[in-house]
């Protein structure tokens, strides 16, 4: 430790220390990521409502331990935790994990040094937790994850190569996820369906299938707090959730066909123009009511550094839990007609005022979530700029 410049930091009640670096990178002597502690905050929430929902206690993964801030936090600061497990590659980030759990005066914290995907292959089905947060794509992991995951446990899976994911890069895409992405408004929105389509049809190998308790598109990266059950014929029933979103660049108009060899619409229903698709992707719910709201009431238990983010970020995620998938941009929308946009909320009451769904979505300020057709929210828009 004597041969780096040693930073202290405090994140909920846990204190870690680690060596300090001047840039966020993989080539950190040990990596820690200050940006991320939304997103760890957020995993002591889903990690806490888990365990009480299994009433038992639970062990967990760290897949990734780096400074150990995760691991560490998951032991010091979730009740009915057994057994965490750190794992890294880096020996010298071990040496700093098994610093820190002494730090926190922490038992039942092992501390690994193993390549990610062995280190599952090693344990499987001991943990009833498995958290991936890896420096880049999840991607080569879920495999063992899937191979290691026992029935009725949780999954943690963030990825932070949202420019695959996006369509900003399609081929990183196809490769890494096995899915065609589309650099649409609502991208991110399609980047996690693709993400959560990619660990449902790796998993199904094993007879094993996904539900989403919560996700979402934050700043750099995209989060997935997934449960596991077990089971040949729901895993069979599970993947009929997998699918395409088909999109019209000429009238903005955009539907979902669920399958993974169903026949797909190749020109728009409103306009006659050809369609472009993204998927196979996840189309069933990427949001579950009842788990956030006991999330946000949990947070009431927690010391969270970054609780009023991170309740805000809930409470979005807790109005779309009942929503269509994809959302409609009144920007895009409002260039496409050559129009100025009105007031937001005055489109949201609108919409409702005639009967459908509207709400708004936590990935855009000024998105909708809506089940109106294009031409239905073209109309509204075109009245209130009229008025």
């Amino acid at each position: 430790m004597e041969e780096y410049k040693i930073k202290s930091i405090e994140e909920g009640l846990t204190k870690i220390e680690f060596p300090e670096f001047e840039k966020i990178s993989s080539q950190a002597p040990v990596f820690y990521n200050p940006h991320m502690e939304l997103n760890r905050d957020l995993s002591i929430l889903a990690i806490q409502v888990f365990q009480k929902e299994q009433d038992r206690e639970i062990n967990i993964c760290d897949l990734f331990g780096g400074s150990g801030i995760r691991g560490v936090r998951y032991k010091n600061e979730i009740s009915g935790v057994g057994e965490v497990s750190i794992n890294d590659i880096s020996e010298t980030a071990n040496h700093y994990e098994k610093h820190n759990i002494e730090l926190n005066n922490l038992e039942d914290v092992e501390v690994y040094n193993h390549d990610a995907s062995m280190f599952l292959r090693m344990k499987r089905g001991e943990f009833d937790v498995i958290d991936i947060d890896p420096f880049g794509t999840p991607s080569p992991f879920l495999d063992s994850a899937g191979y290691c995951a026992r029935r009725d446990s949780l999954l943690c899976v963030t990825a932070t190569d949202t420019s695959a994911l996006c369509g900003t890069y399609q081929e990183p895409c196809i490769r890494k996820y096995n899915s065609k992405p589309y650099k649409s408004e609502y991208c991110h929105e399609t980047g996690i369906r693709i993400l959560a389509g990619f660990v449902a049809l790796t998993l199904s190998k094993y007879a094993k299938f996904i539900k989403v308790k919560m996700s979402h598109s934050t700043e750099h990266y995209m989060r997935l707090y997934l449960e596991i059950e077990k089971g040949s014929k729901r895993t069979d029933e599970s993947l009929k959730n997998i699918g395409y979103i088909s999109h019209c660049k000429n009238c903005l108009h955009r539907q979902t066909s669920n399958g993974l060899a169903s026949p797909i619409d190749e020109t728009c229903p409103v306009c006659g123009e050809k369609l472009v698709h993204a998927g196979p992707l996840w189309l069933g719910d990427i949001q579950d009511g009842e788990f956030i709201q006991k999330m946000i009431e949990e947070a009431d238990n927690k010391k969270i550094n970054t609780e009023k983010d991170a309740l805000k970020l809930l409470n979005k995620c807790l109005v779309e839990s009942d929503a269509p998938a994809t959302y409609y941009d009144v920007h895009s929308i409002c260039k496409s007609l050559k129009i100025s946009a009105p007031k937001f909320d005055l489109i949201l009451n609108k919409l409702q005022e005639n009967g459908f769904k509207a709400i708004k979505t936590h990935y855009n300020p000024i998105g909708i979530k809506t089940d109106a057709g294009i031409d239905d929210i073209k109309n509204i828009l075109i009245k209130l700029n009229e008025c």
